[in-house]
């Protein structure tokens, strides 16, 4: 395991936040919004944007009750407005069309349609768990999808898709290391009855399987308001070196976490990944007096109180947001961040070298092996000699991850910068 200890850096963010007088701001908002925006919300007709804008799209379900990531669209949708108040992308107006795929296959099919209407450039920072349905129809047209967040496989594999973070592989290997070096003897790993969850087994099966530490599968559903036989099944005996990890989504991790309180281990230890457990979930069971104190946590990321998300917190902050909560510290907000991060780098790029901005330059630059740093992660490079050897996941190019715990109620790092989890992903040897 390489750990990379270096400071994290911040980068410029896509535009710089200043604060203007609230009347000025209305009225600028008033102007411009209607015939930028009018119909963002489900994306807009294709004739709504002129030759001369770069139309991007963001996905993501909302209203659902399941998997719901609205936070990722708010976002883009602020991100859009926070670009054109301050005069664009390299010169450019940016048109930001967002769409709810509502957790449904035709609902991703359907998202994926209206960017090709709409001429879309690319897909970024999206989520939905129908690759097979969506990724088809952005290939057929040549659109790159930019940092998706990596819960269907397809992202890993497809061409056309350039995935900024490890997705739930690289955190749930990543997990199975931090458990390794904090002791645990045995490890229950809760995660969702599908084949998704199949296949996480596999790679924390790797990680624990040099520190011969056994391996608990414990299926879960994946919407539930009690989980306390799932919890019993998983805490067993509560001998000392017990571990449990959870690859749940943050609502049903919620309702597991009271079903664990509910039972008082005294020796289990617990620990999860991003996504099931964030800032928001440890505030809302109990903060330092609940069952998440002392947690670990691996993450894509550094933690939300980081200086890197600096320029996040700015764009959330300013009047672009329509009063709507953004939560920063959701892995889906913040790899939406990264992801327009990432875009922002090529359009900067290609305008420089006198190109012209559209899917395929875009996809030929990512291609081409030049590295972009947005200065969150460790430095991106889909080129061919940087890909993972691997048949399932070739496109999982960032497999490092950040180890955290919960300290005071708060998620802080346990250590300083970045684990590569390689080595788990091709299902190698760890490294000596």
């Amino acid at each position: 395991m390489t750990s990379r200890r270096d400071s994290f850096r911040a980068r410029p963010p896509i535009a710089r936040h200043r604060r203007r007088p609230a009347i000025a701001a209305a009225v600028t908002t008033a102007v411009l919004l209607p015939t930028l925006f009018s119909a963002s919300a489900c994306g807009g007709p294709a004739d709504a944007s002129t030759s001369s804008d770069l139309v991007v799209m963001t996905w993501a379900p909302s209203g659902t009750g399941a998997a719901d990531r609205p936070g990722m669209t708010e976002l883009a949708d602020a991100i859009g407005r926070d670009v054109n108040l301050k005069g664009g992308l390299s010169g450019r107006r940016l048109r930001v069309l967002t769409c709810n795929e509502h957790n449904r296959p035709e609902g991703a099919k359907a998202c994926a349609q209206q960017a090709v209407d709409a001429k879309a450039v690319a897909v970024i920072g999206s989520y939905s768990q129908f690759g097979d349905d969506f990724m088809p129809v952005l290939e057929r047209a040549g659109i790159p999808l930019i940092g998706g967040y990596g819960i269907s496989q397809p992202e890993f594999s497809s061409p056309l898709s350039y995935p900024v973070d490890g997705g739930l592989p690289a955190l749930i290997g990543g997990s199975g290391r931090q458990l390794v070096e904090a002791g645990c003897k045995a490890v229950a790993l809760v995660r969702p009855d599908t084949p998704a969850g199949d296949v996480l087994l596999g790679y924390l099966g790797t990680a624990l399987k040099p520190a011969g530490i056994k391996l608990l599968d414990v299926k879960a559903p994946e919407k539930s308001s009690d989980y306390t036989q799932v919890a019993r099944k998983a805490i067993g005996k509560d001998e000392p070196g017990n571990c449990v990890t959870s690859a749940l989504t943050a609502e049903p991790t919620g309702n597991l976490l009271d079903s664990y309180r509910r039972l008082t281990p005294k020796n289990t230890r617990i620990a999860s990944v991003i996504g099931s457990v964030q800032q928001s979930v440890v505030d809302s069971t109990g903060g330092d007096s609940g069952p998440l104190a002392g947690a670990m946590v691996t993450s894509w990321y550094p933690p939300e109180s980081a200086k890197i998300w600096d320029g996040l917190r700015g764009v959330v902050r300013s009047d672009t947001t329509d009063g709507r909560p953004i939560d920063v510290s959701d892995p889906g907000v913040q790899t939406t961040w990264v992801s327009y991060e990432v875009f922002r780098v090529v359009v900067e790029k290609l305008t420089a070298a006198g190109k012209p901005v559209t899917g395929k330059s875009i996809a030929a630059l990512l291609d081409s092996g030049e590295g972009v740093d947005v200065g969150i992660t460790p430095p991106l490079n889909w080129g061919t000699t940087n890909m993972l050897p691997s048949n399932e996941s070739p496109r999982l190019v960032n497999t490092w991850v950040t180890y955290q715990v919960v300290k005071g109620g708060r998620m802080a790092l346990q250590q300083p910068g970045f684990v590569d989890v390689r080595w788990v992903l091709t299902k190698g040897r760890p490294p000596a």
